[in-house]
């Protein structure tokens, strides 16, 4: 193969655009939760139910979509996804209640999946082991830059056009994205089908007997868990006194994670340089430094705190993603399945739990919440990973 067809492989970017795509719709109502709570006069736990009933959803469905796609095929479910989740998303706009809101939610997780799960799948079958973790790299990119469309898009359109118009400029987006992959990614050619739901279960007894992918699985626990706790109740944080940003900018705080476009690249050089374990636990201490600075009251210092999270949250994500796809020699997409479900419970977990520390302890709650969850996560990787 020509260095130019290595350097310029269109099936990164589409793998890319589908991170882009699943994370702009997942996380697109957060920036937005306080004028939502505001406008529907309930309380900071119950407007993050949007939050719980996406994340429940794909913790729901991801383990089973490897079986999916051994009907479908990789592409063509990664593709169908994609467009099929624009409907809830528009849907979304002619909610008038938060249980309305909270049921669309639902159905836009049982289609993100399909999305992500399956493609970081098709990363691990279809590159060689040695770019798998450069390339996961540059998935988590595009995942990043979605989880900041997610936020900043619609928080800024929210103050100009409304959130539910904000919703629809979103779902136009997702269908561009839709497009996009169809057109860059090609068809799978080294995938071997699981042999459907009996085979996925069969697989998910397997990896469930690996300690190295039960430890993966914690880590990924742990890392959703940091992130939802983190990003949703800042917004409340400072929508309040002496702060009271409007959405624009509670929208505009997740530009912290374009920080980790720049840093996540470089994580196989990285972990080849320090070795795996000793990296991520140099990722938490950071982690940790982070959510420390965020207790601090200039805004500027809990914004550094804000970007020392987001950059080492996707760095030790892209790590534990890159290490499932390598640990498990068969059945990638059930063992990818049951590290998004695990990752998406951890991150309701994330939802609730730090609701019940930010109404009985408020924003100091939250921190201490997560920087317990951060010790754990600390723990797991000092005495399971090699």
């Amino acid at each position: 193969m020509a260095s130019w067809q290595k350097s310029f492989d269109p099936r990164t970017f589409g793998v890319a655009v589908a991170g882009f795509c699943a994370f702009i719709n997942l996380y697109s109502p957060q920036a937005l939760l306080p004028e939502l709570a505001g406008e529907f006069h309930v309380s900071a736990g119950e407007i993050s139910s949007l939050m719980t009933a996406g994340t429940g959803a794909i913790a729901l469905t991801a383990p089973f979509t490897g079986a999916l796609a051994d009907v479908v095929g990789r592409k063509r479910l990664i593709t169908a996804a994609m467009f099929a989740i624009a409907v809830p998303t528009v849907i979304m706009t002619f909610s008038s209640s938060v249980p309305e809101l909270a049921f669309w939610r639902f159905v836009q997780g049982l289609l993100v999946p399909p999305i992500f799960a399956v493609a970081v799948a098709y990363i691990g079958d279809e590159w060689p082991p040695a770019d798998v973790t450069r390339v996961a790299g540059i998935y988590m990119v595009g995942a990043s830059v979605g989880g900041f469309s997610g936020r900043f898009i619609p928080g800024i359109l929210t103050d100009a056009i409304g959130w539910r118009a904000a919703f629809d400029v979103v779902a136009l987006l997702t269908v561009a994205a839709a497009v996009i992959v169809t057109l860059t990614l090609t068809r799978e050619r080294n995938f071997v089908p699981s042999g459907g739901l009996a085979g996925s279960a069969r697989y998910m007894v397997q990896h469930l007997r690996d300690p190295r992918l039960i430890a993966t699985y914690a880590i990924g626990f742990g890392v959703l868990f940091n992130f939802v706790a983190t990003f949703t109740y800042v917004n409340f944080h400072l929508a309040a006194p002496p702060y009271l940003f409007p959405p624009t900018l509670l929208g505009a705080l997740f530009i912290t994670y374009l920080a980790s476009s720049v840093a996540v690249p470089w994580v196989g050089r990285a972990i080849s340089m320090f070795g795996r374990r000793r990296f991520v636990l140099g990722i938490i201490a950071a982690w940790v430094a982070g959510a420390l600075l965020m207790l601090a009251p200039p805004f500027t210092l809990i914004l550094v705190g804000l970007t020392l999270c987001a950059v080492c949250g996707m760095m030790c994500q892209t790590v534990a993603t890159g290490y499932v796809t390598l640990t498990a020699k068969e059945g990638r997409s059930s063992a990818v399945g049951l590290y998004a479900s695990v990752y998406y419970i951890g991150g309701s977990a994330g939802a609730f739990l730090t609701g019940l520390a930010w109404d009985r302890a408020g924003w100091d709650g939250c921190v201490a919440t997560i920087v317990a969850v951060q010790a754990i996560l600390a723990v797991i990787v000092a005495t399971a990973w090699d």
